[in-house]
């Protein structure tokens, strides 16, 4: 059984916590847990858009407060993101997010990450071939 404190992890754990100046993910679960999906809570700060693409992972992502937006840019098509909304990048689809508010996000993606990845130039990350 894995037990995790989000607290815990924020104030003593670093090594599961990537950030930037406008957005923060703490890494609950990795694939070294050997659960077959990661699980971050992923905070994006207001105001803040971002254009990603995640070609070697499916993401699923379950907004728990803030407002905001996701476009998929193959179509065009916007969506509200507000608590209670679920999105799922079943196609890895190329989107911009944007946060009107703070956005926390609970996420899972399969393959799951390691917890080193940095996003590319292009929005995705790179698979981990280990």
């Amino acid at each position: 059984m894995i037990v995790r404190d989000f607290n815990e992890i924020i104030r003593n754990d670093r090594d599961r916590v990537v950030s930037d100046a406008e957005w923060s993910s703490v890494r609950m679960l990795l694939a070294d847990d050997g659960m077959g999906f990661s699980f971050h809570i992923t905070r994006l700060g207001a105001g803040s858009e971002h254009t990603f693409e995640y070609k070697n992972h499916f993401e699923s992502v379950y907004c728990m407060q803030g407002t905001g937006s996701i476009t998929d840019l193959a179509t065009g098509e916007t969506h509200q993101i507000r608590p209670g909304v679920i999105y799922a990048l079943n196609d890895h689809d190329r989107h911009i997010l944007r946060a009107e508010d703070e956005l926390v996000m609970a996420c899972v993606f399969n393959p799951p990450v390691t917890g080193q990845e940095v996003h590319r130039a292009d929005g995705s990350y790179a698979l981990e071939t280990r």
